[in-house]
């Protein structure tokens, strides 16, 4: 299973990172990577971290998160980047976080597909004919956005949720959350994601807060 976090150079080091750790907690043979078109990108305040994964290895990977940044109208203005991108979810579970989603709509795989995304990406996503919700989350499918950096657990736990189990991401969930908030917090993404999970909503587990 390879999980692909498409990073761009101005990367928001909130939506990969956090993204990366989460899904990292699931113990399996999961492969989690941050996939850059080059060798080294730059964050928005000046990270620099080392690409795990090409472009080409995102597009055949099981699952993408499209990381969000501040150049991101760039990347969709890159004709030969957004050529590499060969995104489908009819074979791949699909995320977009904040300006990430501007990403999937310009590739046209929100058509007809309500989305999230932050505030000022809003516009931009709007003007690529997309209806912007006015919520943390939204999936329909294999396709999944998100709106707000601090939202970017729900997408892993989305994720989590689909390619392993709801108690998987409420583990993983549970583990990153404050102490003393640990029950609150899994409950509340629960509720996020679960209205777009297959099958029954999740419940949460008892007794677990310390």
């Amino acid at each position: 299973m390879h999980i692909a976090i498409l990073t761009f150079d101005g990367y928001n080091e909130l939506d990969s990172l956090i993204a990366l750790g989460v899904l990292n907690r699931v113990e399996s043979d999961w492969r989690v990577s941050i996939a850059c078109p080059t060798q080294r990108v730059r964050s928005m305040n000046g990270v620099v971290i080392e690409s795990m994964a090409t472009l080409t290895d995102a597009s055949a990977a099981d699952a993408v998160i499209v990381g969000s940044g501040a150049r991101t109208r760039d990347v969709v203005a890159d004709q030969k980047l957004m050529a590499q991108l060969r995104l489908d979810p009819s074979r791949q579970l699909l995320a977009g976080q904040c300006s990430g989603t501007l990403v999937l709509a310009e590739l046209g795989l929100l058509d007809g597909v309500p989305a999230c995304t932050d505030l000022t990406t809003k516009p931009w996503v709007q003007a690529a004919g997309v209806d912007v919700l006015e919520q943390p989350f939204f999936a329909r499918g294999n396709v999944a956005t998100a709106g707000g950096c601090l939202a970017s657990p729900y997408l892993a736990a989305w994720m989590i949720a689909r390619l392993h189990s709801v108690e998987a991401a409420e583990s993983a969930l549970h583990y990153v959350a404050p102490v003393g908030e640990k029950q609150d917090y899994v409950a509340r993404a629960l509720r996020n994601i679960t209205p777009y999970l297959h099958g029954e909503p999740a419940t949460v587990s008892a007794g677990r807060d310390r």
